[in-house]
């Protein structure tokens, strides 16, 4: 894994060290979104399953065919982002 998604990996883990909860697959891959490629969404999304801060490959892969008709309210989209930043994960990095 390039070194750049394995940090994103490291964040999350860091972010939501007991796993990342259901309500927020949403607003996490919409953020991820805005920095990914499509592929490497995929990688990250592969890895978190592997670790198990995420519970199925088909669950992330619904998440993200979501994305593309749900857009996430703007108050879970904040809660993600402090939850990230309490990991580490600078803010500026989160568009």
């Amino acid at each position: 894994m390039a070194a750049v998604l394995q940090s994103i990996v490291d964040y999350l883990r860091a972010g939501y060290p007991e796993g990342v909860p259901e309500q927020d697959y949403i607003p996490l891959f919409a953020l991820l979104r805005r920095q990914l490629s499509d592929d490497e969404l995929v990688t990250v999304a592969d890895e978190l399953v592997r670790t198990g801060s995420m519970p199925s490959r088909e669950q992330i892969e619904e998440t993200i065919r979501r994305l593309t008709t749900v857009v996430p309210a703007d108050a879970d989209v904040a809660r993600v982002r402090t939850q990230l930043a309490a990991g580490g994960w600078p803010l500026s990095a989160l568009g």
